[in-house]
């Protein structure tokens, strides 16, 4: 079921935002006066479509290959191939026609509504649900995993700076400002201070191994205990709220997951657990279960003290307008490593598979949903700006160098770079989709 829900998730997210892209191109183009002759969801390879209706001059409809959309834009050489129409002579109404500069904001119209829905779903987020953190302030310490005690974090540090700035929240030390690597981490260890370096690489290793491999996003606790449930081995042994675990079959513990370890090396054992109640020290024998567990809860919610920061309607749009661009320099900042080889490729792209996975998860929860969206409409923006040949971003390319040479370039060697790019975003897809299902596989 979760599958289900994954894949239906993605697919209304990208087709929200295929639609809304196209009509970007779309409205752009009606508003100078060219001729819109197609406007698709999905492609209609090989003339074969879902759905079709004809309004006015233009052909709406869905295409059966979902690999995106696209806008069929008279008087020009795009994605539809349509040379034949290219050897007529140049009428008014078509792409051709018009100047340079009104050609680059039809080619824009796309990127530029990409970039309006991230940012409008951004603040319309954070007005309704505001900012959730847990202050830094409160962690007892980190729980690294393996990637982390690689580098050279231990359990209890407490990481106050990132590259001299100070941790406000959490959250902050799996942000990608960290994760993109080349970081300083300032530690606090046993009341001493220390830098320990995040390599440029990390997230390769990040990618093989998840993100609690490196630091878990749950932060330490004490091992006070919370609500234990009276049908759970914990309560029926004698273990009440409000107890501190000292001791795990003789073991001394400090932290939950240490408790939590020792229980889960004993499944289907009983432990010793040493307790402080009252002042006063208790022994108890504690019978675990096939699973590893007892049925106690840790004091998470009063020892972290999650906040919660709202904010007005205008207030908000600054933090929207903040979080998009975050996603779209860290896109620059990720392609950037790839080219000059500090991340592997099959580590930064993710296709449809792990975005499914990832991104949307297997619950349906909206305001997940929404974020997510938001998350990939500016993602799209910015892989539509890549200066590729059949993107965007290669459109733009070729009227401004039309534009400083002042005149357009032949129509054989557009006709030539459209076939380039096809081979090469062909490739990427088929390249991104055989990795979704290696790592799928895998894990």
């Amino acid at each position: 079921m979760s599958g289900l829900i994954m894949a239906a998730q993605l697919l209304l997210g990208l087709s929200i935002l295929v639609i809304l892209h196209e009509l970007g191109h779309f409205l752009a183009a009606r508003a100078f006066g060219i001729k819109v002759e197609k406007f698709y969801l999905f492609f209609d390879a090989w003339g074969v479509k879902l759905f079709s209706i004809k309004r006015g001059d233009c052909e709406y409809g869905i295409g059966w290959l979902p690999l995106g959309g696209y806008v069929k834009i008279a008087g020009m050489i795009d994605e539809s191939m349509d040379t034949e129409q290219m050897k007529q002579p140049a009428q008014p109404w078509e792409f051709r026609s018009k100047p340079a500069w009104q050609r680059l904001i039809v080619m824009l119209g796309g990127v530029i509504v990409n970039i309006v829905v991230g940012i409008l779903i951004f603040w319309m987020l954070t007005f309704k649900y505001g900012e959730s953190f847990i202050p830094n302030s409160t962690v007892a310490g980190i729980n690294p995993g393996v990637i982390g005690k690689e580098i050279g974090l231990k359990q209890g540090d407490k990481v106050v700076a990132v590259n001299g700035k100070k941790v406000i929240r959490f959250d902050e030390l799996i942000s990608s400002q960290v994760l993109l690597g080349n970081t300083n981490l300032t530690v606090i260890r046993e009341g001493k201070a220390l830098d320990i370096k995040v390599p440029d690489n990390i997230l390769n290793k990040v990618s093989d191994l998840g993100i609690e491999e490196f630091i878990s996003r749950m932060p330490l606790v004490s091992t006070t205990l919370d609500s234990i449930p009276e049908t759970m081995p914990a309560y029926k042994a004698g273990v009440r709220k409000g107890d501190k675990v000292l001791a795990v079959n003789g073991q001394p513990v400090k932290y939950d997951v240490d408790v939590k370890r020792i229980v889960k090396q004993n499944k289907a054992k009983p432990v010793t657990f040493d307790i402080m109640r009252g002042g006063e020290q208790l022994s108890l024998t504690v019978p675990v279960d096939t699973a590893g567990t007892i049925g106690v809860y840790f004091n998470h919610v009063n020892e972290l003290r999650e906040q919660t920061i709202h904010y007005g309607l205008f207030e908000s749009l600054p933090i929207g307008i903040n979080q998009a661009w975050k996603v779209f320099s860290d896109n620059g900042k990720g392609i950037w490593k790839v080219l000059t080889g500090k991340i592997h490729a099959n580590k930064a792209f993710s296709g449809p598979v792990e975005i499914a996975r990832k991104v949307y998860g297997g619950e349906w929860i909206w305001a997940r949903f929404w974020a997510s969206t938001g998350f990939i409409s500016i993602a799209l923006a910015f892989m539509n700006l890549l200066p590729i040949p059949a993107l965007d971003g290669g459109h733009v390319v070729f009227l401004i160098i039309e534009m400083i040479k002042g005149k357009p370039l032949g129509d054989k060697f557009m006709e030539r770079a459209q076939i380039v790019g096809f081979v090469l975003l062909l490739s990427l897809m088929v390249f991104v989709l055989g990795n979704d299902i290696f790592k799928a596989i895998m894990q």
